[in-house]
């Protein structure tokens, strides 16, 4: 069974929320799914994962220091991540979400991850503006769903 791994940092739970959101929908989807908070996770189990999910609030249009740090520290596996699957999520205060997500994939694109994009929903991920309102929930069940889909894809 494909398995992934959503890691997360939140201050508020806004992001906390949309982790489990999206966890839920990928179990739905028959993905053997690990729900993390960043610190308590460690970059070398991003290599037994088939694909991975990050999400972060957004400080200043871009992702917390936390997940910067951590995407930091992945470094040492660079290259070793090349063709898994990989997707971003951001809550926001009010805005800078879109910046967000973009900052995250571009870490996954240097490790050479696939990443697919929405052309109905949100188009690089899913986002909410403070705690996940029915819009943003929907938002995250549809985004697990498509992740689930790109994950059995990918994992061979």
């Amino acid at each position: 069974m494909p398995n992934t791994i959503v890691v997360y940092y939140s201050r508020s739970g806004a992001t906390a929320d949309m982790a489990a959101h999206i966890s839920d929908a990928l179990e739905k989807e028959g993905i053997d799914v690990t729900c993390k908070k960043v610190s308590k996770t460690k970059t070398d189990e991003l290599l037994v994962y088939d694909g991975i999910v990050i999400g972060s609030p957004t400080y200043y249009g871009t992702m917390a220091a936390e997940i910067k740090r951590f995407l930091d520290d992945s470094v040492k596996h660079h290259g070793k991540l090349d063709g898994k699957a990989g997707a971003a999520f951001s809550s926001a205060a009010v805005t800078g979400h879109e910046t967000t997500v973009l900052s995250i994939l571009q870490a996954f694109l240097i490790h050479g991850m696939v990443i697919q994009g929405d052309p109905k929903g949100y188009h690089y991920g899913a986002t909410s503006i403070g705690k996940p309102n029915a819009e943003a929930v929907d938002a995250c069940r549809r985004f697990g769903k498509r992740f689930a889909g790109l994950v059995k894809r990918t994992a061979g």
